[in-house]
């Protein structure tokens, strides 16, 4: 059980690791390889989200591996991570919002950043389910996860921490596409296994968590739901919705990528990290 200063300091430095991690970075790129502020912001920003999203599928990794009892067992870094990263998904809306601001400095968008009120208008507009996703995050999926499981459930959260897997491929195709690097193999392989891990991590999850409890309590799947608290239910489709809509962008993306045509490939943003929204990339063959 972590006490109530264990709590603060382990926000704290998450609080301090993500944005101080951000700012390193981007002045690493800027003095040592020379990067524009645009392009070190936006390559730092899919760095912390990949870093934010390997520290998350660690600790899933070794929450789930050690529960045996799928209800009961407790582990330490279940709540420890949760308040870890919670400041993530704060930092990161900053974070995405300095993107779209550089990405709407490109030639024939400048009119979009006149005034930061416009600039934030169009943000919100652009960004609006992640967002979204990401208050959702800190306003309600924190405090129901940390206080609302009464100790119960943390082999379920460690699988959903898994679920940052599909993360650092998204970051990275996003970074191969920034630097017109969408016609190599590199970026092909990258993205199969985009596909692969977003549907295997971020899809079939939610089927899974029905699965391992159905097996658990040695009944049917489909009855799940019906003895499952109305909240988890509730939780899990809201968290699932946007999954699946996300994948589709994807699997539309990637379908024109391997015909070889000229298209755009939409890809969503991360950071379940829990990691998305969509940016819409003109990608020329």
């Amino acid at each position: 059980m972590l006490t109530q200063q264990t709590m603060l300091t382990t926000m704290v430095t998450g609080s301090i690791f993500f944005p101080g991690l951000f700012l390193f970075s981007k002045r690493c790129l800027k003095q040592h390889i020379r990067w524009s502020e645009g392009d070190a912001v936006v390559v730092s920003a899919r760095l912390v989200s990949s870093v934010q999203a390997i520290m998350a599928s660690s600790a899933g990794y070794i929450v789930a591996s050690s529960c045996e009892d799928i209800i009961e067992d407790q582990h330490w870094l279940t709540n420890a991570y949760i308040l870890f990263a919670t400041p993530y998904f704060a930092y990161d809306i900053y974070a995405m919002f300095l993107c779209y601001w550089h990405k709407m400095q490109v030639k024939g968008h400048e009119e979009g950043t006149k005034s930061m009120s416009s600039a934030i208008t169009g943000y919100l507009h652009s960004e609006f389910l992640m967002v979204l996703h990401h208050v959702v995050m800190v306003t309600i999926c924190f405090p129901a996860s940390l206080f609302c499981r009464q100790g119960k459930g943390d082999y379920f959260q460690g699988v959903m921490f898994l679920a940052e897997l599909s993360t650092p491929s998204v970051c990275l195709g996003k970074i191969l596409i920034q630097h017109k690097k969408q016609n190599t193999l590199l970026h092909k392989v990258n993205g199969t296994l985009m596909l692969v891990t977003f549907f295997t991590c971020r899809v079939l999850l939610f089927p899974y968590l029905y699965y391992a409890y159905s097996r658990y309590a040695s009944i049917p799947i489909y009855t799940v739901p019906l003895v499952a608290p109305w909240q988890c239910n509730v939780g899990a489709a809201a968290l699932m919705a946007p999954q699946v809509y996300w994948f589709s962008l994807i699997c539309r993306g990637a379908f024109r990528l391997f015909k070889g045509a000229p298209h755009s490939l939409i890809i969503p943003y991360t950071g379940l990290g829990i990691s998305q929204s969509s940016e819409r990339l003109t990608l020329k063959q």
